[in-house]
């Protein structure tokens, strides 16, 4: 007899179902797997600590009352990204804040204690300049290479197409090249 390997999304349907019963270790399991890639996820696009969390927890609250009638058709941190995503947007809609010519002016995001100045400085750059993309680029960038989304999970997070994405992916890669080639010269000539 052969046995089935579960998929992820079965493995996350199970997980679900545990939440919607009231067991409260599974609960803590979707938070402890979860929350800090919503959080992340909702940094890179408002820039702002005091908001990535409330999106982060508001998108939290729309995944438990989702549990009950959880379906096995995605992974929890795919449908995580698109609510994310889409109440991020939603806000930046609604502040007219939300353009693919411009990118709001929004804080700059501190990183961890614990990172080594030089990964500091280098991450302070990198979110600054990512802070300067269009929106859309934005979270291209952040889900292909912040979240490691795949193309076609990516695309389908944005509602566009994965030739769409990958547009905005080479021209977000382009922009971030040129902001962040003076911070490299700068980074060369100190090591010098």
């Amino acid at each position: 007899m052969m046995m089935h390997k579960m998929s992820e999304i079965e493995k996350d349907a199970k997980l679900m179902q545990e939440v919607a019963d009231g067991n409260t270790s599974a609960s803590r399991m979707v938070a402890d797997l979860h929350l800090g890639r919503a959080y992340r996820m909702a940094l890179r696009i408002l820039g702002d600590n005091s908001l990535a969390e409330d999106m982060a927890q508001e998108a939290f609250i729309k995944l438990w009352k989702q549990a009950p009638t959880w379906q096995a058709k995605a992974q929890i941190k795919t449908w995580l990204h698109r609510v994310t995503h889409n109440l991020c947007i939603d806000y930046l809609r609604a502040q007219k804040r939300y353009s693919d010519d411009e990118a709001p002016d929004l804080e700059d995001p501190r990183p961890g204690v614990l990172e080594l100045k030089a990964q500091q400085q280098l991450g302070d750059k990198v979110n600054e300049a990512l802070q300067k993309l269009p929106v859309r680029q934005r979270i291209a960038i952040s889900l292909v290479h912040f979240e490691e989304c795949g193309n076609i999970e990516a695309a389908a997070i944005m509602e566009i197409s994965v030739d769409a994405l990958e547009s905005l992916l080479a021209r977000g890669r382009r922009k971030l090249k040129e902001l962040l080639l003076p911070a490299r010269r700068l980074m060369d000539g100190e090591e010098k």
